[in-house]
């Protein structure tokens, strides 16, 4: 079994191939490939590497729909004059996974390359 872990939107996700995975708002129209190239963990059947910070591979995925989550809303209310009502949708991308390659990326700032 081939899985990785990817850093997106300063959280990390567990991604396989083919997985569909909803994400922090990514600036991509639906049908754009993005590539994830921040992986802290990369396991390949028996083969496992870990990042130092990052593996140098690269993951691709393509953009399925830009959504938004549900509603959450809120009250504040103060004393007996001062009610205010507020509501908040977070903006999320969905994103399918579609293959790991091994591309090495660009050496990161103040890293060698290989």
């Amino acid at each position: 079994m081939m899985y990785a872990v990817i850093e997106t939107g300063s959280k990390q996700y567990m991604v396989t191939p083919g997985m569909k995975l909803f994400v922090e708002k990514l600036d991509a129209q639906a049908g754009e490939t993005v590539v994830f190239d921040k992986i802290a963990l990369l396991v390949n059947d028996s083969e496992v590497q870990i990042g130092s910070p990052y593996v140098k591979t690269t993951i691709e995925a393509e953009v399925v729909s830009q959504i938004k989550d549900p509603k959450k809303s809120g009250l504040r209310y103060e004393g007996g004059s001062y009610r205010r009502r507020f509501g908040h949708r977070q903006p999320k991308t969905v994103v399918m996974i579609k293959e790991f390659t091994n591309k090495p990326k660009k050496a990161l700032k103040g890293e060698e390359q290989a």
